[in-house]
């Protein structure tokens, strides 16, 4: 197979959340234990960092990755969703497995996967493990998918678990209260490895603590430690409770033998983008109208984002904006500015929700909008309608911004 059939493989036959939604969510690792022992379990063959969340946890990951890169190890970057190409999930030192090693991975254990009906997560956890072990890599990154402790990546052991926060997302897997998902997103937290929490929330601190104290783990809440004042090349404004989080992760593997120095924590953070190809969080794709887009699609993060939209200067604001079918609009429709000119579209995914249902909505919200056929047809209207003064924000899901990069 060509690296396009064994992809097309891989998303036509095999269920994904990314695409299918609820269906593709499996309620048990039994699955991923038998293919890391049918993989002669790589995930014990190097050392790595857990990280979970609802917000953050990809800019997390990333920060994490470059600072140890600057300070010269060989690190794995496990992530998802990509945005334009499947390997950018799995990564060494900002450079993307290869063509080659995916269709290598798929045929040598093809017969396997269908046999026992491996999901497209499970299986790309099991390549990005032997990936990473057969490349003898210093540490990885391991970016959680989906909730936690029923994730696929759960099977590791990491140096230091990290939450970055919970928000209200994903309810219909981990449940619609900030303490039931806490759970799930505690259930990486392993027996006796500390774990660092990124913002102490009133709902979910004594989740957290109550999970590690029954692990006898240490926990961190990175946002009551006083730290250097450290800047990042991502932009966005949530980006400072990112950084506080990163530091507090370094401070622990500091204490486990990595030597990282401040000057490495400072060049890290300040190349993120550059180190490890970061794409969508506040990223500026034009001037003259200003371009921006973001990933953010849950209220947690997209009150963030917009707060700092509104803190920007700009004649006219344009939003193109879509959203998937399980998004819970009334969740998040009042945060839209009223002041702005919407460009409705359907991400091209079969999630993607009916650009008319989403007109529906934005009519009863009093919210000036207009139906388009694709992503691209309407920032392209975007761009024609804006002046030079104006800014075009380009959101509301990771696959409209996928479409647009």
């Amino acid at each position: 197979m060509t690296y396009q059939d064994t992809i097309n493989w891989m998303f036509s036959q095999l269920p994904m959340y990314q695409n299918q939604g609820k269906s593709a969510y499996k309620v048990d690792l039994r699955n991923t234990i038998l293919l890391a022992k049918h993989l002669n379990n790589p995930e014990i063959q190097f050392k790595s960092i857990h990280v979970a969340g609802t917000n953050g946890k990809g800019s997390t990951s990333h920060m994490l990755a470059s600072v140890l890169q600057e300070a010269g190890y060989k690190v794995g970057l496990y992530t998802s969703p990509h945005l334009k190409d499947y390997r950018e999930r799995i990564k060494i030192n900002g450079k993307e497995i290869s063509e080659e090693y995916v269709i290598k991975f798929i045929k040598q254990n093809k017969t396997f996967l269908e046999k026992n009906s491996l999901s497209f997560f499970e299986m790309t956890v099991g390549l990005a493990f032997e990936y990473f072990a057969n490349q003898k890599v210093d540490i990885a990154i391991i970016e959680v998918g989906l909730g936690g402790r029923l994730d696929s990546t759960n099977i590791i052991t990491p140096e230091v678990s990290v939450i970055t926060n919970i928000g209200l997302d994903h309810t219909q897997f981990l449940g619609n209260t900030h303490q039931s998902i806490a759970k799930e997103k505690g259930g990486i937290i392993k027996h006796n490895i500390p774990v660092v929490i990124g913002e102490t929330q009133i709902q979910t601190k004594d989740v957290f603590t109550e999970i590690a104290d029954n692990n006898d783990a240490k926990i961190i809440f990175a946002d009551k430690i006083q730290t250097i004042n450290y800047k990042s090349d991502l932009k966005g404004d949530y980006q400072n409770k990112n950084i506080k989080t990163v530091v507090s992760v370094i401070n622990q593997i500091q204490l486990k033998g990595f030597n990282i120095s401040s000057e490495n924590i400072k060049r890290g953070l300040l190349n993120v983008v550059h180190n490890t190809g970061l794409l969508g969080r506040w990223q500026i794709l034009k001037h003259n109208p200003k371009v921006i887009c973001d990933t953010a699609h849950n209220r947690e993060g997209l009150e963030i984002v917009i707060n700092q939209l509104k803190k920007a200067e700009y004649s006219n604001l344009h939003i193109v904006f879509g959203v998937v079918n399980d998004k819970d609009l009334d969740s998040i429709i009042d945060l839209l500015p009223i002041n702005a000119k919407y460009y409705l579209c359907k991400p091209n995914i079969f999630r993607g929700l009916d650009v008319n249902i989403l007109k529906h909505y934005f009519n009863d919200n009093n919210l000036v909008s207009e139906v388009y056929c694709s992503v691209k047809e309407a920032y392209k209207t975007a761009l024609e309608m804006a002046n030079p003064e104006d800014i075009i924000y380009i959101g509301g899901s990771t696959f409209v911004v996928a479409e647009i990069i």
